[in-house]
């Protein structure tokens, strides 16, 4: 009885460690460590044209996609003088999960260095995701804390002075994120995605340099680097609607390879079209409450704020 041997890398004699349907070979740990980095430039370079600032923001959250966003991050600009990286974390107040992705986050800034930034929510809002499930029962808790993170991110870097804010979001969470909102019709959340392309006053423009790498790809690599990073799921999670559309994409993916880089291209066809008729796509307001950008009188953030302190139906007021 023969042992079936294993597949080989399509670029040198090592084992495989990631078959890529949708580019047709398959790739060693090594060699896919290239094919990231240099997707990550490429994304970078074209997001952030001829940039000339002085700091860069990370949004780093402990988990596998922020930490690969941080580390080739702080690689691409160490090579630039007087370019500062600075890490920021959100700690929205979920406990028994984001403590331990903090502690993951911290050892990694303190690996390479870099300044780490932690904004409390508790502090900045007056509340946290924990404290508003218990009141907002109806409402997915994914839906307020990912607006009050996004505020919190953008304001923490503005008061770092940033030049940008990269996010890790990976190729399946923008193509999922295109499918939502084709679904919903929601063409202006469309064009308010990251990356940006236009900048708006109030708002750190956010670049997602990696938009080409699938996230199996992304764990790989942060796994073969040995990034600290945790591998916990928000307990809130199964909650929210995405969930829906990560199988969506996941089942296309499987049948029709390359059907998540379609929907990226799809969107920036989109976004392209808004522009060149001079559709505004960005929030042209100030928010009457915070100041904040926004589409309305009042931003969403803002809104859910209000929604919180309102009388809970049934309890007589004291």
């Amino acid at each position: 009885m023969s042992l079936s041997r294993a597949v080989e890398c399509d670029r040198c004699p090592r084992p495989a460690v990631v078959d890529r349907p949708y580019a047709a070979d398959h790739l060693c740990d090594p060699h896919l460590a290239e094919t990231v980095r240099d997707r990550f430039q490429r994304s970078l370079r074209r997001q952030l044209p001829k940039f000339r600032g002085r700091t860069v923001a990370v949004a780093v959250s402990g988990g596998k996609d922020s930490a690969v966003a941080l580390s080739l991050t702080h690689a691409y600009f160490q090579r630039r003088r007087g370019v500062e990286v600075v890490a920021l974390t959100v700690n929205e107040g979920i406990r028994g999960y984001r403590p331990k992705t903090i502690r993951s986050a911290r050892a990694l800034t303190k690996t390479l260095g870099v300044r780490h930034v932690v904004v409390r929510a508790q502090k900045e809002l007056g509340t946290t995701t924990d404290a508003a499930a218990l009141r907002m029962v109806g409402t997915p808790p994914c839906s307020y804390c990912g607006v009050w993170r996004r505020q919190l991110l953008n304001r923490a870097a503005r008061d770092a002075g940033a030049d940008a804010l990269v996010l890790g979001f990976n190729l399946d969470d923008l193509a999922q994120t295109v499918l939502m909102n084709v679904a919903r019709a929601d063409v202006a959340r469309l064009g308010r995605m990251a990356p940006h392309t236009v900048r708006q006053d109030g708002l750190v423009p956010r670049v997602a340099p990696l938009a080409e790498v699938p996230e199996r790809e992304v764990y790989l690599y942060a796994r073969a680097a040995g990034l600290p990073f945790d591998h916990a799921e928000c307990p809130f999670a199964h909650r929210a609607s995405r969930n829906v559309f990560r199988e969506a994409v996941w089942q296309l993916e499987e049948a029709l390879p390359g059907t998540r880089q379609s929907l990226l291209r799809s969107r920036e066809t989109i976004v392209h079209l808004l522009e060149s008729v001079g559709t505004v796509t960005g929030a042209p307001q100030r928010c009457a409450e915070c100041g904040e950008p926004s589409t309305g009188t009042l931003c969403r953030a803002c809104e859910y704020r209000r929604e919180l302190s309102a009388p809970v139906m049934g309890v007589a007021a004291s």
